[in-house]
């Protein structure tokens, strides 16, 4: 199946990394457009191609992996999914210019990480996120580590751990193969409902742990 990745920032980069360790080819674009790439193809290799938005929303298997005030900018206007397999790879936080009043805000507990929660109304992440991609079939997955980590499964003779959920068996199926060819330990955490907020930053329970199969 083909892979595209939407974004080609910390988390963009690093799994497109990770996808040219293992040999997997892909996709990879954002707003700027594909020459901006032209250093990150460069050092990854030939596995992995820049691309229009369009022609990386096109595969089979689409990463989404934008900041979350970009998101409805990055899947705005993008051709009909009809069952095609989008990754959400998102986290409804803020990023904070660190010399806004907002990084000095007494009542934000994460101001002091640079970033603050998006209140989405009761919601969780990929609950928004799938009203963006309609006819897609969705699955929660690379957002819950530091995007830095991605690039290195291995660590302390064992396997990092990736959870993933999603409501479609299939298309969770598929999602599986690809962590289980880049190194990774999957561990299903059920339907998107229930595995989307226990891994979501910044307040979900298993966001940001970094569990270790020996």
């Amino acid at each position: 199946m083909s892979i595209g990745i939407i974004g080609a920032g910390a988390l963009g980069s690093n799994v497109a990394r990770l996808l040219a360790k293992s040999g997997i080819s892909a996709t990879i674009a954002n707003s700027r457009g594909p020459e901006s790439l032209a250093g990150l193809v460069g050092e990854l290799g030939p596995s992995i191609k820049a691309g229009a938005v369009e022609k990386a929303a096109s595969a089979d298997i689409v990463l989404v992996a934008v900041r979350w005030v970009d998101l409805e900018k990055a899947l705005g206007g993008l051709p009909a999914w009809k069952g095609r397999i989008v990754i959400d790879g998102t986290n409804p936080v803020e990023f904070l210019d660190p010399n806004s009043p907002d990084a000095r805000d007494p009542s934000n507990p994460l101001a002091a990480f640079g970033i603050k929660a998006i209140d989405l109304g009761g919601k969780h992440s990929s609950e928004v996120v799938r009203e963006f991609v309609p006819g897609a079939r969705v699955v929660k997955a690379f957002n819950h580590l530091n995007a830095n980590v991605l690039p290195e499964p291995a660590v302390s003779e064992g396997q990092r751990v990736l959870f993933y959920s999603g409501d479609d068996a299939d298309g969770k199926a598929e999602v599986r193969k690809i962590i289980e060819q880049v190194g990774y330990f999957p561990v299903d955490l059920g339907g998107l409902d229930v595995g989307g907020p226990l891994t979501s930053l910044p307040f979900g329970s298993l966001a940001a742990i970094n569990f270790i199969k020996i």
